[in-house]
């Protein structure tokens, strides 16, 4: 491997593996939700309460008292949920359990005079004890959509509870209710009325206590998250983005996702001697970093190192998202993770590309239609733009983003026009006839005059660019895309630009491997499975987009843990890249300010503009 990155002790890589689950925690986490899940069928079902698992369940915490069922409920879903910050090694978590188990074995004691019963509570407590110093995680940066999730996963699992619990007294149930009566007395009993479906004997009131411990439990969760101080979300200070510039300026040249790491919506890591950093963002419970470590080859496990110390501090799931092959093998090596290909980006060299030859055929008869239909291009940096014209070029891509929400993470800045990133390259095209046609009724400007179209490209190095946001009037005719791509390349050299990052194409190699004579039945599934998903994300048709300009590949990786994190990582990413917004379904006084970052995906909007090009 290039870049003379120093080997690691077999110590120091153990040090530097991720946060594996530990045995003990695993084992008291499985432990409460055992407990947890017989708390809660003591509190369901009648008959359980009176068949042999009765001897065990009577004894549990949170079974005693005048209303054993509704508590057994209550705390069967408590231990559950408290099942899975044990299992993360969370420190408040195991305060909760802490304070849960004692007060279990002293109820257990005055309310049923069980020794058992407490003798069960103790058994679970002294482990959590002996082992305090593995729930040492911290807490994860809060934000207000959790409430919305919790919200829904309780109110499902209390509707299918409750419809248990009114449909598993067939011999007290007076009349033959429907389906949707049960449903409805559930929805009231979840809100403490009484419902449509009537009951012989006590019944009704264990029915009643059930549903409404179990709305209790829903709206008191709910509330607690939403309106809990919120941790401050992952912003850059002017410090960590000056020492981020500093690096970038000396080892900028090694990848073009570099300039991305200055997102102001990103957290840093710094190595012990300020000569690399890894930004990352926490994005439900997965610790994402993007691209290459900045800075100083040699300097990156140290910066590894933190990062990976991080990731244990707080009990998250490390993950990298397109990183290099130099990246990746530097990120397996130090720290035990695995890598997987994620696609290709594309990377025109400037002095080899030409609209000479057949292979460019069709985007050169492109570029020669759109400019005979009267457009214009102009290339320049973003320091030498007017205010008045920063600013339109900033309205306009705002307004033809197509989205309610912008788009990624990983390769994408998140901003136009800053005063720090003056060395980004903007292409524009401008219709120069008056600005009429395009469609309009009456031969109408558009509301940006002859501005259709933008290319936003951020710094790579001191010769390369890679490109940021795609963006162009929907009115305009087909070809912006191509048309401004082409610009940009053949003014490159006015720039001293010699390198063009373009799009990332993911799964590229399966894409282009899959379509050859000689493909073996297992890839050209493979390939009709991504063509079969490209009619939502397109990743046959931004393949074949990036094609165009005859790029060099360069493939990206994610390197995981482990391959059960694989589901996880990627919603994970698709949150991050904006794909999945799940605080947009929050009300508005809900939401965490400042939510609403600009961060828009190349990948992602050039999908939806390739259709009209």
């Amino acid at each position: 491997m290039s870049g003379g990155v120093p080997s690691r002790s077999s110590r120091a890589r153990r040090i530097l593996r991720g946060p594996r689950p530990e045995a003990v925690p695993a084992l008291v986490a499985r432990a409460c939700a055992v407990v947890g899940v017989l708390d809660i069928a003591a509190g369901v079902f009648p008959r359980f309460r009176h068949s042999r698992m009765h001897a065990i369940a009577e004894v549990l915490p949170g079974s005693f008292g005048p209303f054993a069922a509704a508590l057994s409920l209550s705390a069967g879903v408590l231990l559950l949920l408290l099942a899975h910050g044990l299992r993360r090694r969370k420190r408040r978590a195991w305060r909760a359990a802490v304070a849960l188990l004692p007060a279990g074995a002293v109820a257990q004691f005055v309310y049923r005079h069980s020794l058992i019963g407490m003798l069960i509570s103790v058994a679970l407590l002294v482990p959590l004890l002996r082992h305090r110093d593995e729930f040492a995680a911290l807490p994860d940066p809060r934000s207000r959509w959790r409430a919305l999730a919790n919200f829904v996963l309780m109110s499902a699992g209390s509707l299918a509870l409750g419809l248990v619990i009114v449909s598993v007294h067939p011999g007290r149930t007076i009349g033959d209710p429907s389906l949707a009566d049960r449903l409805t007395h559930v929805l009231y009993g979840l809100f403490g009325f009484e419902g449509p479906v009537d009951y012989a004997g006590n019944t009704s009131w264990t029915v009643a206590f059930s549903l409404g411990a179990l709305g209790w439990l829903t709206t008191a969760t709910t509330v607690y998250l939403a309106f809990r101080p919120e941790h401050p979300a992952a912003r850059l200070t002017e410090e960590d983005e000056a020492r981020l510039r500093e690096l970038l300026h000396r080892h900028g040249r090694r990848d073009s996702l570099g300039h991305f790491a200055l997102r102001r919506d990103k957290a840093v890591v710094f190595s012990p001697s300020g000569k690399a950093a890894v930004t990352y963002r926490v994005v439900s419970g997965v610790m994402l970093a993007s691209g290459d470590p900045i800075g100083d080859v040699e300097a990156w496990p140290g910066a590894i190192e933190r990062f990976m110390d991080e990731a244990r501090a707080h009990s998250w799931t490390p993950a990298v998202m397109g990183c290099s092959e130099t990246g990746g093998e530097v990120w397996t090596r130090e720290t035990g993770l695995d890598a997987l290909e994620l696609g290709d980006e594309a990377v025109v060299d400037v002095a080899d590309f030409s609209l000479a030859g057949r292979a460019m055929r069709n985007v050169r008869q492109m570029v020669k239609r759109i400019e005979r239909a009267g457009y214009e291009t102009r290339v320049r940096r973003i320091r030498d733009l007017g205010d008045t014209e920063l600013e339109r070029i900033r309205r306009a891509a705002e307004d033809w983003r197509g989205t309610d929400t912008e788009r990624g993470f990983s390769m994408a800045l998140g901003r136009i026009g800053d005063a720090a990133d003056g060395d980004c390259l903007i292409a524009t095209a401008h219709r120069v006839d008056g600005a009429a046609g395009d469609g309009r009724p009456d031969g109408e400007p558009g509301a940006y005059g002859d501005l259709k179209a933008i290319l936003h490209f951020v710094p790579w190095g001191e010769d390369g660019v890679s490109l940021d946001l795609m963006r162009r009037d929907r009115s305009a005719d087909p070809g912006m895309n191509e048309l401004l791509i082409v610009a940009a390349l053949q003014a490159a050299p006015k720039f001293g630009v010699t390198r063009v990052s373009l799009n990332f194409a993911m799964f590229r190699s399966a894409l282009a491997r899959g379509e050859k004579i000689g493909a073996g039945p297992v890839l050209r599934a493979w390939r009709g499975l991504l063509v079969f998903l490209s009619r939502w994300f397109q990743i046959e048709s931004l393949y074949k987009f990036n094609a165009k300009f005859q790029p060099r590949w360069e493939p990206r990786f994610v390197v995981y843990r482990a391959s059960a994190d694989l589901p996880r990582i990627g919603f994970a990413a698709m949150q991050a890249e904006g794909f999945v917004d799940l605080a947009l379904a929050l009300p508005r006084f809900l939401r965490r300010r400042g939510a609403a970052v600009e961060r828009p995906c190349p990948h992602a909007v050039a999908e939806r503009d390739v259709r009209a090009a």
